[in-house]
């Protein structure tokens, strides 16, 4: 996988972890499949803009977050997560 679909995974993990949720959780909130959060998050799945969208709203997160190139969202992921 590139950088960027890693990197996508990476910011939905730890902000993920920050509102203290689960896997399911987040699925839940965002109308997406637990197992495909795992994929997201594992970089093995490429999200479609949309997918990104529903995960951003239910992170409290503007898609352009989400997004940043590769290893920005490593440097400021609990600065998001405290929004």
């Amino acid at each position: 996988m590139t950088d960027l679909v890693r990197s996508l995974g990476t910011a939905v993990r730890q902000l993920r972890e920050a509102h203290a949720w689960s896997q399911e959780e987040l699925a839940e909130h965002a109308g997406l499949n637990r197992s495909y959060i795992g994929e997201i998050e594992r970089g093995s799945a490429v999200a479609s803009i949309v997918t990104v969208e529903k995960l951003a709203a239910a992170l409290g997160v503007p898609i352009s977050w989400l997004l940043r190139p590769p290893g920005a969202a490593a440097q400021s992921g609990t600065a998001a997560a405290g929004r």
